[in-house]
């Protein structure tokens, strides 16, 4: 079961991210503030849940949080900045969207990068120890996928409707033949590694 808070004493949110490892597309962070004494014990790390779960959950999360906020930052911001920071500036964007100011940050990793005058704690594995950062990693991930899903309409050679960006096989093998897209990070190592194979040297 997870936790409903780290101090009781203070409004915290939690925040997470979703699409770091992925070679297209934006990374998206959520944030997530619920009323005082909240549980909903369905909550869970959103690696640990089925897309049908997720979903039915986010309708939950979005009705029953507080304050809720989702932020991204395109692939030109990933490569311009790197994918770690776009992904904790996305989380800050999330945080000043949020119509309730919390008074504390539970952040899922154990880095972050802190653009606002709040406090903050890192928790690794947090989304499967905090509700608040369970509920987060929901949001990012979802609100992300349904992104992927709508540029694989555009690009539907990519296979984004399954792999939502990650590097699949399939991915790779698009790359390969179709080149890549306006989406793709460019500072990602877009194509296959090649193993390297060494002839014996005569001497």
């Amino acid at each position: 079961m997870l936790a409903i808070y780290h101090n009781k004493d203070l409004i915290e949110a939690g925040l997470d991210e979703a699409g770091r490892g992925c070679l297209a597309g934006p990374v998206f962070a959520a944030a997530v503030v619920f009323p005082k004494g909240y549980r909903n014990d369905r909550l869970n790390d959103s690696k640990q849940l089925s897309e049908h779960q997720r979903n039915e959950l986010r309708k939950e999360i979005e009705q029953d949080a507080l304050a809720f906020a989702v932020a991204s930052v395109d692939n030109n911001g990933i490569d311009r900045m790197n994918i770690l920071k776009a992904s904790f500036h996305a989380m800050n964007l999330a945080i000043n969207k949020l119509t309730t100011k919390p008074e504390m940050l539970l952040i899922d990793g154990n880095r972050f990068i802190n653009e606002t005058d709040i406090p903050y704690l890192c928790i690794v594995k947090g989304d499967a120890k905090y509700q608040q950062i369970a509920a987060a990693s929901i949001l990012a991930k979802t609100y992300r996928d349904e992104y992927m899903q709508q540029q694989h309409l555009k690009y539907p050679q990519y296979g984004w409707d399954t792999n939502k960006g990650y590097p699949t096989e399939k991915h790779y093998d698009a790359i390969e033949h179709y080149g890549i897209t306006p989406l793709h990070r460019r500072s990602f190592a877009l194509y296959r590694q090649k193993e390297l194979s060494f002839e014996p040297v005569n001497s």
